[in-house]
């Protein structure tokens, strides 16, 4: 991220690691000078700095510490499964603890979703989806069906089908994208829909859309859908209520393969294993996961088909699957997915989120008082801020210095870190916080929201007055 305006780094550890480390969404501008918080140790919902402060982590890590740091029973299990057989091959060998977490992962998933296949992580189970779509229609003979439909805001990883499936418009720079083959339709968002468009009537649009592109590009071509239930990374966008179920449905009209995202929302973040279903009210086609399936202790990611693709698979003569990973199923990420399932299980976190979720949800709208705040929005244990110029006109804040990345300041030096998103500020906390947790969550981020409008104010680049 760009350097902080409120904080200084610590030249030692800087010079040490930053230096030599080039980090996921790196601004150039400022390569080994960025002002990181470097994290020496975490518990439960907390991380703590070089220093030795205390900071909320709002984040939750990147949306996947679901269970909260420091579980003795996943770290106990990994070191055991390390000790017994730390690797086998899946190119060539089975292990019994993919076999058993896998059956236990399938009762949890909708309908006729139960073959799974394990990944080093989301990104590359969402490539791992894209290429199976594409292996599937050849070989029922359908090589012309390739394109691919995504949304803006959409995000589905780092690889070269997963980024360009992602809209965000900001890290289409100097990459490189598969712009033959992958559509985007505009954003599913609410908040930026016209002020005398109904709800109803913007689910509609978006789910006409669908349809028009798929019409304009041909049934015959068109391979996949790929959505995620809530748009993370975009900016927790929720669409509006029933378009799942209506994309889905439309999605079945013309032979199109219905991807279901649920790298976030999976894994109990909005109070289910997998929200599909549960939550959405809908049957996909595929399923992804990572994150939150090991709580983020070690990588792993899984693709969940379903039996009416893989029926249509059976017993091909010379058909080869041809993809996976060295690490797919690795055994010390199936101890690690095992022992958060047990975890989940045991202290019956599902129905916790049930009852903290619509507190946290409650507890952010509050925030909608302070002049900058434009919407409040969010599901479950994830939830965004949204800063505007103006409520009126919705026009995002980004100024010269994004005002998330500001209010990240202020908030680390009271005790938070939330996740900025150029104007908006993302929470997504472990699913173990408490209602007194929350209350100093959104304490925090309050007075940083304040701190951060007081200086925009004095340094001229906004007032209440002028908008």
């Amino acid at each position: 991220m760009p350097k902080s305006q409120t904080s200084k780094p610590l030249d030692n550890l800087k010079n040490s690691l930053d230096d030599r480390i080039l980090y996921p969404w790196q601004y150039l501008e400022y390569l080994g000078e960025d002002d990181r918080t470097f994290i020496e140790k975490s518990e439960g919902i907390y991380l703590f700095d070089k220093t030795g402060r205390k900071l909320i982590d709002g984040p939750g890590g990147m949306w996947n510490v679901n269970v909260g740091h420091g579980v003795k029973e996943i770290a106990d299990a990994v070191y055991a499964q390390i000790r017994s057989m730390p690797y086998a091959s899946p190119f060539t060998e089975s292990t019994e603890i993919a076999y058993n977490y896998a059956s236990r992962l399938v009762k949890y998933a909708p309908g006729d979703l139960k073959r799974v296949f394990f990944t080093s992580g989301g990104s590359a189970a969402v490539d791992s989806a894209l290429r199976f779509v594409m292996f599937y229609n050849n070989v029922r003979g359908l090589r012309d069906k390739k394109q691919i439909i995504s949304r803006h805001d959409a995000y589905h990883g780092s690889t070269y089908l997963g980024a360009s499936c992602s809209g965000k418009e900001r890290d289409k720079n100097n990459f490189d994208f598969a712009n033959d083959i992958v559509h985007h339709l505009s954003s599913p968002n609410p908040f930026r829909k016209p002020d005398d468009m109904s709800d109803e009537d913007f689910c509609d649009l978006k789910v006409k859309e669908l349809e028009d592109k798929i019409i304009e590009l041909g049934p015959e071509k068109v391979a996949a859908f790929i959505a995620e239930p809530i748009l993370a990374s975009g900016g927790v966008i929720v669409p509006p209520k029933g378009y799942q179920k209506k994309t889905l449905e439309v999605c079945r009209k013309y032979d199109v393969i219905y991807i279901s995202d649920e790298i976030v929302t999976g894994f109990g973040r909005l109070g289910h294993i997998f929200a599909s279903e549960n939550y959405f009210d809908i049957q996909p086609d595929i399923i992804l996961l990572a994150k939150g399936i090991t709580s983020g202790y070690v990588p792993c990611g899984a693709v969940v088909i379903s039996e009416r693709l893989m029926s249509q698979l059976d017993h091909k003569e010379k058909v080869i699957f041809s993809n996976g990973f060295t690490d797919s199923g690795h055994p010390v990420s199936m101890a690690a997915a095992t022992a958060t399932l047990d975890y989940i299980e045991k202290t019956n976190l599902l129905d916790h989120v049930k009852e903290v979720g619509p507190y946290l949800q409650s507890r952010l709208q509050e925030l909608t008082d302070l002049p900058i705040v434009g919407e409040v929005r969010g599901e479950g244990l994830m939830a965004a801020v949204e800063c505007v110029i103006s409520k009126e006109k919705k026009d995002p804040l980004n100024l010269q210095y994004e005002i998330a990345s500001r209010i990240n300041s202020h908030c680390q030096n009271l005790g938070l870190i939330v996740r900025p998103l150029f104007n908006t500020c993302v929470m997504s906390p472990s699913l173990i916080i408490t209602k007194d947790q929350i209350d100093d969550l959104v304490s925090i981020l309050r007075k940083g929201i304040e701190l951060a409008t007081k200086d925009i104010k004095e340094e001229g680049l906004w007032s209440a007055e002028a908008n």
